[in-house]
């Protein structure tokens, strides 16, 4: 017999329910059960003892509740979380017998009934607990009985149902495991290039077919390589073979037992637009039926026959989608994701007879520019939105802007991808041509794709025909009821006998004169007003350009007192007046020499110091030609270079050869060379104060630059400046004598 629940979950009386499952209290013993502790007579707790000998270890043979902490595992408190959570689940005891015979089966139904979830959880039969119990099997956990075969909780993801290809669906197991071995042989294969799968690439795998191969490689590349499937379709409607086996970017092409030779029928190939249903391209294996044309166009009145019959795919949103890009141009068949497919914007007509930019008015109270929010949610609208257009062309975009404008009475947005591979293709100059064409707002542009929002003074055709009718209506209405009063007034000063003088108070000449000067007027101050402002711009970066210079002018003159101060340390020496002479003979043999040698002297950024004129004096030591390269470029300051080097080292210049990036200064030590006391000369800078002289000279040569270029800017500045000075006042003259006149 089970024992009762714990307190702790059922503190109030309720009827007999079905006997709790038996992982909530301790293992099975076969002698003797034991029963929860009675809080009345249970003894209080003995205190704790910090000190002393261990107590005597637990009888093993003795039950330990579940519900006790575990040794370097979960305390009494996790436990009975994890206890609590389990009674949450009101999951009751399976089958146990009972005493009664059959009342185990009733309350084991009625468990099983009470069961909340679908996991296939089979708990092992009565028998083979009875069975356990006689052995003496003890289960430490409650989560042992997952080890047994009969009881698993199996929670698996469900995967995706794989779609077969068309190679799997048409060729027999045995061909297609032969295919693919043959298909791992092969080390040639055609390459696709960005602009996808060409009739280059198609002719180039139907020659390989025409040399009496089975198979043909083509390796797919980026945009199309991002997706594979898409890449198959194409490469299979194009070249009317079978992909058999995919490895990493390589598609194999199985050219099929029944494959012509026929050169004509293969350069032929499926149009998408013709033989491609819009529905049934939503899935990737409803090429299999495009073989070839032969098979695909058939007649008129069995398709019509046969369109009823036909099941729709695709949801409603796919569908339509199709339906709205299959109304706007052909269908770009070489579009590198899945579907739906764009429009191939190349294959419009380049110029529109009778195209203008559509008529544009912003309803009352609007403004026609977009905020920072409106942009933002603008563009986060038009990602998950399908590519409308593929363009590769830069000019003569007037057919793409007629469909845009069609798209846009039914989307806000038009996305146009740009086609990879093109070359010469410019993705500014495309979206500067489609804004000019169609008035619309350019929202998003990079090198993949342009998006342009229609605007909110857009308006549909219909909308604005009628908007220009109903103006041109009241245009002339006005223009008639003008006419007509001008006769009245005539005929009353015929018979009554007016003054001759016409008022046109209240009239629409009035209204006319009067828009014409505000019109004008308004025209003016707007002029006027941008003078103004490029006035107030010119002087505020004139000011601006003047401050600048003003530093640079204070940072050059303080780099020429530092320049001064590390000039002040050094006193280069005085040219020797006895110098050896060398014939011509004697130089041709030591630049020979000198041109031979691998050893050198690098002369770096600092230029000579102390350092170059000891190392020169070591390679002296051995030798009697040294070689010095220098990076100068200058012959200038080669030439200064080698005459410093000549006096400081006390040799003889023998040539300065020019190498390729560099340039080899050769110096002789002279006949009655004497290795000085000192090899470091004390009149020249140190290795840091020429670092820093040549740090300083460089950021003077720097800034020297950037003063003339300020200057520059500055008389250009003050040019401008004179010019818009010199149109706001003869503006301002006009305006006068017009008042005067």
């Amino acid at each position: 017999m089970a024992p009762p629940p714990l307190h702790l979950f059922s503190p109030s009386p309720r009827p007999p329910s079905p006997t709790p499952p038996p992982w909530l209290h301790g293992p099975h013993v076969p002698s003797t059960s034991v029963s929860p502790p009675d809080p009345a007579t249970e003894a209080p707790p003995a205190p704790k003892q910090h000190r002393g000998p261990r107590p005597a270890p637990r009888n093993p043979g003795s039950a330990k509740p579940l519900t006790a902490g575990v040794p370097g595992g979960r305390t009494r408190r996790a436990v009975l979380g994890i206890i609590r959570k389990v009674r949450s689940l009101e999951l009751s005891d399976p089958r146990t017998p009972s005493p009664n015979g059959g009342g185990g089966s009733s309350s084991s139904s009625t468990a099983t009934a009470r069961v909340p979830f679908h996991l296939p959880i089979h708990p092992p039969p009565p028998e083979r607990e009875e069975e356990e119990e006689k052995k003496g099997i003890r289960r430490a956990v409650p989560w042992a009985a997952a080890r047994d075969e009969e009881t698993k909780v199996v929670l698996r993801r469900e995967k995706k149902t794989r779609v077969p290809t068309r190679a799997e669906t048409e060729l027999e197991a045995g061909e297609l495991e032969r295919l693919r071995r043959a298909a791992r042989g092969k080390e040639r294969w055609a390459r696709a290039k960005k602009a996808g799968i060409t009739d280059e690439v198609v002719e180039e795998v139907r020659g390989q077919w025409a040399k009496g191969q089975e198979l043909a490689g083509v390796r797919i590349v980026e945009p199309l390589r991002r997706c594979m499937d898409r890449a198959r379709e194409i490469l299979e409607i194009k070249t009317g073979g079978l992909v058999v086996w995919t490895r990493g970017g390589i598609h194999f092409v199985y050219r099929g037992s029944s494959y012509l030779e026929n050169a004509k029928r293969h350069r032929d190939f499926v149009n998408y637009n013709e033989e491609l249903s819009p529905v049934t391209s939503n899935n990737p294996t409803s090429q299999g039926k495009y073989w070839s044309k032969d098979e695909t166009l058939t007649n008129d009145n069995d398709e019509a026959d046969d369109k009823d019959d036909k099941p729709i795919k695709g949801t409603l949103y796919e569908r339509e989608v199709n339906r709205l890009l299959d109304s706007l141009g052909p269908r770009f068949i070489d579009w590198w994701w899945n579907t739906p497919l764009p429009v191939d914007a190349d294959l419009l007509p380049e110029v529109v007879p009778d195209f203008k930019t559509p008529f544009r008015q912003c309803p009352p109270g609007v403004r026609p520019t977009l905020a920072d929010e409106e942009l933002t949610y603008l563009r986060k609208h038009a990602r998950p939105l399908p590519t409308h257009f593929v363009l590769g062309r830069n000019t003569k975009l007037q057919g793409l802007a007629a469909a845009i404008l069609k798209l846009w009475e039914k989307s806000l947005i038009a996305k146009v991808a740009v086609k990879v591979g093109i070359q010469n293709s410019n993705h500014e100059q495309m979206a500067r041509n489609l804004k000019r064409l169609t008035g619309g707002t350019v929202i998003l542009r990079n090198k993949d794709y342009i998006i342009i929002y229609r605007g909110k003074d857009f308006l549909p055709g219909g909308v604005a025909e009628s908007v220009i009718e109903r103006e041109s209506q009241v245009h002339d209405q006005q223009a008639k009821e003008e006419e007509a009063r001008l006769k009245m007034a005539d005929s009353l000063q015929m018979i009554v006998g007016l003054s001759s003088e016409r008022s046109y108070v209240g009239t629409f000449r009035e209204y006319q004169d009067f828009h014409d000067s505000h019109a004008r007027r308004t025209t003016e101050n707007n002029f006027r007003i941008q003078l103004e402002a490029k006035k107030h711009r010119l002087e505020k970066e004139l000011k601006d350009q003047e401050w600048r210079l003003s530093m640079l002018t204070k940072k050059i003159e303080r780099s020429n007192q530092v320049l001064a101060k590390l000039h002040s340390s050094w006193s280069p020496s005085k040219k020797d007046g006895d110098r050896e002479l060398l014939t011509e003979e004697e130089r041709r043999i030591f630049r020979k020499i000198g041109l031979k040698m691998d050893e050198h002297v690098l002369l770096g950024r600092r230029g000579v110091f102390e350092g170059v004129i000891e190392e020169i004096h070591q390679h002296w030591k051995h030798k009697e030609v040294v070689k010095v390269i220098t990076k100068q470029n200058q012959a200038s300051q080669i030439t200064y270079t080698s005459m410093m080097l000549e006096v400081e080292t006390g040799g003889t210049l023998i040539a300065i050869e020019r190498f390729t990036t560099s340039h080899a200064i050769i110096l002789y030590r002279g006949k009655n060379y004497r290795r000085p006391t000192k090899s470091a000369p004390s009149n020249l800078l140190t290795k840091r104060e020429a670092l820093q002289r040549s740090i300083e000279v460089q950021r003077r040569g720097s800034m020297k630059y950037f003063a003339q270029e300020r200057k520059k800017s500055i008389d250009e500045l003050k040019r401008e400046l004179r010019n818009v000075t010199w149109e706001i006042r003869k503006l301002n003259h006009d305006t006068e004598q017009s008042w005067t006149a």
